[in-house]
């Protein structure tokens, strides 16, 4: 780690499965940055949607042992937080210039400086996942590939925008209140796992709304009018040159702008998949859809997970290594598009 004045490592505090939480003070404010693994491996940075932190965003994923072990075998983590979402933040000073959707961007390359970090691989969800889109754009030679979950490229569209002004007039009245909590749900999860009159919702959705108890509702609101004023990020797409995977739920309320984000990327250098029954969260709904994607997105990278059955620690992928039934995408509930589940050489 780069020695500077400019950040309060709290090293004694452990903070998931051994992680280290760091706040790494910036132009726009302190941010918070829990760091996990071996800090001599490549970085994968992830962001997290509006109103989560890495807890409620990303910990499905981790959980998910097969997941676990291709991510954490391969790269050091960094879960980055928007200001005012991490675990225990406290309320932003009322008084605080609000921030644009560059200044995250620009704040993530603050990061990046201050932990003497390179090229990075990119990991984000829905408003998370747009906010690493436009950091690729404006810091190309600073990004690897990009892992995108039902991600935004566009502004607003009138319904989001509409959704978006009633969150923010609930945020600005009431808080965290019930039903700004409902609409967050929604707008995370399918309703197969949202539950209803006969069916309890799930453990993830219960644990979700727990966790959005404790954030801050003007914190909240800070993060979702920079995403409300964000610009059309399409013309700058095509000059993406790192590859990038694209997952969406076919529940998702932002499904359409997976699709249109994939139809403007580089056909070369991109791919779909489309997870059945899933809303926009699908780290969290269904991580193991993830997997084999992302196995063979990391090829490309000379990255695999690491086979139990062999003595290297480093073993390329090979029947013995997954299961069969495994192969299918039918039975993991998934349509892989342009690629199905092979790797193309243009990949």
């Amino acid at each position: 780690m780069v020695e500077s004045n400019d950040s309060i490592p709290l090293g004694a505090e452990k903070i998931y499965l051994g992680g280290k939480e760091h706040h790494v003070r910036t132009r726009c404010g302190s941010v918070s940055v829990i760091v996990y693994g071996d800090q001599d491996k490549p970085a994968l940075i992830t962001y997290p949607d509006l109103a989560l932190n890495y807890m409620s965003c990303f910990q499905g994923l981790f959980f998910c042992p097969e997941a676990a072990s291709l991510l954490l075998h391969n790269f050091c983590i960094y879960h980055i937080s928007p200001p005012g979402h991490e675990l225990g933040a406290a309320q932003i000073c009322p008084s605080t210039s609000p921030y644009s959707a560059d200044d995250l961007a620009d704040q993530i390359l603050e990061v990046l400086n201050f932990f003497g970090l390179g090229a990075v691989m990119c990991m984000g969800v829905t408003a998370g996942a747009y906010i690493l889109t436009l950091f690729a754009i404006k810091y190309r030679e600073r990004v690897l590939g990009l892992i995108l979950v039902s991600p935004l490229c566009r502004a607003p569209s009138w319904t989001e925008w509409f959704y978006n002004k009633v969150m923010s007039n609930l945020l600005y009245f009431y808080g965290m209140c019930g039903l700004l909590k409902e609409i967050l749900l929604q707008r995370y999860f399918s309703k197969e796992v949202r539950g209803n009159a006969e069916v309890p919702e799930s453990d993830i959705v219960q644990a979700c709304r727990r966790l959005l108890d404790e954030r801050y509702g003007s914190n909240v609101m800070r993060f979702l009018q920079a995403i409300n004023r964000r610009p059309d990020l399409t013309s700058g797409l095509k000059r993406l040159r790192c590859r990038t995977l694209i997952f969406v739920g076919d529940s998702s309320p932002f499904h359409s702008e997976a699709l249109y984000m994939t139809s403007k990327l580089d056909r070369r250098f991109s791919a779909l998949v489309e997870v059945q029954a899933c809303g926009s969260m699908v780290t969290e709904e269904q991580p193991h859809a993830m997997l084999i994607p992302m196995e063979y997105f990391f090829m490309r990278y000379g990255l695999y997970r690491p086979c139990h059955l062999s003595d290297s620690p480093r073993s390329p992928l090979s029947p013995s290594c997954i299961s069969p039934e495994l192969l299918s995408p039918e039975s993991m509930g998934l349509k892989l598009k342009p690629i199905k589940t092979r790797v193309s050489l243009e990949v």
